[in-house]
């Protein structure tokens, strides 16, 4: 009997014990093919020679140096390349060890910037419904998913949460993508104005909504209103890149997609690949300097923070997606994924939707595609899915909740930068099958 806290405690996970490229490799010797990246995490495969020969590196060099007295060459390096490809202005990069903990760490410095410089009385976020943006506390308070809040809601501090630009559910009949992204902008005004201009801190999203979503990209000058909106009320804009960004998108930032330069910017998973756990805030020089001129640190800390061999490990994932021009790759592959999910499901009678960008795509399902309907929650089909689809050698990222945190299905692929065209017709075909499998046993049930 395992005493590993498993994250369902009923299930029995398979043991996993090798990786190679695209594939993981149980203990059974199943192979299972990783479309979805873990957690659109494992961009280059599994086992890459380079990342781990500079993980054995610095492990011999120093594993770990506490930041309070330290710095180290991995972390300089690292810094200095992810400043030089970010959007103008972009500035300093605060490592931490995931994606949640850069998005706090995002919230506390939008705090304490405004403070800075006199604005205490600043003490409200704006977000999304349907966002998310991790599960600590903060993190989970400015996500807008009703079902991962709702245990810990007494915990949480009080947030604005606005509408999604998603537009297969938002948008209104006849509304056109101009007219659609004015009004959710006016939405955010008059939010805004009902908080206090002088009150909101930051709006805070995701360029390409990941996890609750799937994969749904905001409409062309969605972001850049937005930005000019902030600007006239000095509130700052932290977009959330810890799954679509370093590079899942087709850039390296997903925001140099939407033409915004945000204030923060916070990136994991893509980050180090899996190799070691990594995350980082990435900061506009206008919000350092207002902190260097005014206390002159930032009050937050973690034991882990710029790690060097995670740091080593990052860098050498960095290196190898610029070398190997993955970044096209990504393009160039993404392009053909589109095409393949929607020669096989576009026509499909329970997929509603298929969006996304570059290896970051998702598909919505319907129980009917005429009226959108859902397939009732309690089927769980999103769960079957992910169900059949390990039965067939197949990773990918099925989520409930779609709709409103309890209705709607959904299933997320971010296979590895590297997968081949063959790769992609099996995860194409596996998905199918498991699909099948997933509806065949519903209607065996009688539901």
């Amino acid at each position: 009997m395992s005493h590993v806290f498993y994250r369902q405690l009923a299930e029995t996970y398979p043991v996993a014990v090798r990786g190679e490229g695209c594939e993981i490799i149980d203990r059974d010797g199943r192979r299972y093919l990783d479309a979805s990246g873990g957690a659109a995490v494992s961009c280059l495969g599994h086992s890459h020679p380079r990342v781990i020969a500079a993980i054995k590196a610095q492990l011999d060099a120093i594993p770990y140096a506490h930041t309070g007295f330290f710095t180290s060459e991995p972390a300089e390096a690292l810094a200095e390349r992810l400043v030089a490809a970010a959007p103008p202005g972009m500035d300093r990069v605060y490592f931490v060890s995931g994606g949640s903990e850069a998005v706090e760490a995002a919230l506390k410095l939008a705090r304490q910037y405004h403070v800075e410089r006199g604005e205490p009385q600043r003490d409200r976020f704006i977000a999304r419904r349907q966002s998310y943006h991790g599960n600590t506390l903060g993190a989970l308070a400015v996500g807008g998913n009703a079902w991962r809040r709702r245990l810990f809601e007494p915990l949480l501090i009080g947030v604005e949460h606005v509408t999604p630009c998603y537009p297969y559910r938002e948008r209104r009949p006849g509304e056109s993508d101009e007219a659609f992204v004015g009004r959710l902008v006016a939405e955010i005004e008059a939010r805004i104005a009902t908080v206090g201009p002088d009150r909101v801190i930051a709006f805070v999203a995701e360029p390409v909504v990941g996890a609750t979503l799937g994969a749904v990209p905001a409409l062309p000058g969605y972001f850049r209103r937005i930005r000019e909106l902030l600007d006239r009320h000095g509130i700052l804009l932290i977009l959330d890149e810890v799954m679509c960004g370093m590079g899942r998108t087709g850039t390296l930032y997903a925001c140099e997609q939407e033409g915004v330069v945000p204030d923060i910017v916070t990136i994991a998973k893509g980050l180090g690949a899996g190799y070691q756990p990594i995350g980082a805030m990435i900061v506009h020089r206008r919000v350092v300097e207002a902190v260097r001129r005014g206390s002159g640190f930032f009050q937050h800390g973690h034991t882990y923070m710029g790690h060097p061999t995670a740091c080593a490990a990052a860098l050498a994932v960095q290196e190898v997606i610029a070398e190997d021009d993955l970044l096209a790759r990504v393009r160039r592959m993404g392009e053909l994924l589109a095409q393949r999910l929607e020669d096989r499901f576009g026509q499909h009678p329970h997929v509603g939707d298929i969006r996304g960008r570059g290896l970051f795509r998702g598909l919505e399902f319907v129980r009917d595609r005429e009226t959108k309907a859902p397939f009732d929650p309690a089927l769980r089909l999103h769960a079957r899915i992910k169900k059949a689809a390990m039965a067939r050698g197949l990773m990918c990222y099925p989520m409930g909740g779609t709709i409103d945190g309890r209705r709607g299905d959904h299933l997320l692929l971010a296979p590895p930068f590297i997968v081949s065209e063959t790769e992609i017709e099996a995860i194409v075909d596996r998905l199918d099958g498991a699909l099948g499998d997933a509806l065949a046993e519903i209607a065996g049930d009688g539901r």
